[in-house]
């Protein structure tokens, strides 16, 4: 095995394992196992795809190193296999076999047949999209369309109710994309996942700060109607800008109700630029789906009451510092970066090309939405 060069004994794996769980770097890790490099750790952790394996357990049916030991005295003081298998409670034919594959009677030692016992059971295990090969091309297909593994698996459990064989959990996906050691599905496919990454990594949180100038006669999302809340009414929306490089930027719009997306280009990040360019996207949606919108503290909505004027629709700000306020806009935003990643320049898309990602988007089932498409979702609303 690749792990064998690797000299770690088995606790200071499983420290390893505990410090990338609760989210150290691998240098901080090959500090703390005092090690000169990280090279050693770097490996330890790629060749798993950042996931901690289960700890090795002893088959409940497997002989135990005890056991060897008493088929060892057995040998030496020359009692039969029979007499051998009534000591220790086992069979026969258990006996024999575990003696004649572990060089015979002259050659038995406990210690050896136990170490060999442990190599034999590291056999390769198939997984499930390796038994199952048109699950395994439907999980393959909806990668290449961008749908996160968990979208995937739910949407197998709605067209597959009733097939076992076309089920397969979102973490099981996850694994055979950063475990390249399964050989199941192409680690090109890795591309594909909204973050790109190849390791499974722990969940941290990276406080923004920084304060933000106040907003003149600005409406608190405190005071926002509870319909808004609770999501029962359509027409509510959030929205926020994203940057790419050169300064550029783009608005998104979500609909809370329905998770309905649209995407907004802006030529500059001032705020009647940015006004002028939601009010004109607003002003195209039918009179029951313009009610209110959200949005962050940012100085591109000081000229909110023009946009209100203009739309009719309420803006309230968030609490500074709270993106949790706008969930589900700073979950498409999450999303987006997979059709415009960080670093692209925003001038040089145009807006047709906006509206198709956004119609990417919109097809894609939603966990939230008990796997329905936000274009469904907005087309049940709108009749």
């Amino acid at each position: 095995m690749v792990t064998s060069r690797i000299w770690f004994t088995a606790q200071q794996k499983t420290e390893l394992w505990d410090r990338w769980k609760s989210g150290q770097s691998i240098s901080a890790i090959a500090r703390a196992l005092e090690r000169r490099t990280k090279g050693g750790v770097n490996r330890i952790v790629v060749l798993h795809g950042g996931i901690a394996q289960a700890p090795r357990r002893r088959g409940i049916a497997a002989l135990r190193f005890e056991e060897r030991e008493e088929i060892s005295r057995g040998i030496a003081a020359r009692r039969s296999i029979r007499q051998i298998a009534c000591e220790i409670g086992r069979a026969p034919s258990t006996v024999s076999r575990e003696i004649r594959r572990n060089y015979g009677s002259q050659g038995y030692r406990a210690k050896r047949a136990d170490r060999l016992a442990w190599e034999r059971a590291l056999r390769p295990k198939l997984c499930r999209l390796a038994l199952h090969r048109e699950l395994r091309w439907r999980v393959a297909q909806k990668l290449a369309l961008q749908w996160s593994p968990e979208q995937i698996s739910g949407w197998l459990k709605q067209q597959f109710p009733t097939d076992p064989d076309m089920q397969i959990s979102h973490e099981a996906i996850y694994r055979s994309l950063f475990i390249q050691a399964r050989g199941v599905l192409k680690k090109e496919l890795t591309a594909h996942l909204r973050t790109r990454r190849h390791l499974r990594q722990a969940k941290s949180y990276n406080a923004k700060v920084g304060r933000k100038r106040q907003i003149i006669d600005m409406v608190s999302i405190r005071e926002r109607p509870a319909e808004v809340e609770d999501r029962a009414v359509p027409g509510h929306w959030e929205g926020d800008l994203v940057t790419g490089a050169n300064d550029t930027h783009i608005a998104t719009l979500v609909e809370r109700q329905t998770r309905f997306v649209m995407l907004v280009k802006l030529r500059r990040k001032d705020s009647p630029t940015v006004v002028a360019a939601l009010a004109k996207q607003i002003r195209k949606l039918p009179e029951e789906l313009r009610r209110s919108l959200t949005w962050d503290q940012g100085k591109e909505m000081a000229a909110h009451k023009n946009f209100t004027v203009a739309t009719n629709v309420q803006v309230y700000f968030c609490d500074p510092r709270s993106p949790w306020q706008r969930g589900s806009n700073e979950n498409t935003n999450g999303l987006l970066r997979q059709y415009l990643p960080r670093g692209a320049d925003f001038s040089r898309i145009s807006q047709a090309q906006l509206n198709a990602i956004a119609l990417r988007l919109n097809q894609r089932p939603r966990k939230t939405l008990g796997f329905e498409t936000p274009a469904d979702k907005l087309h049940e609303v709108l009749h």
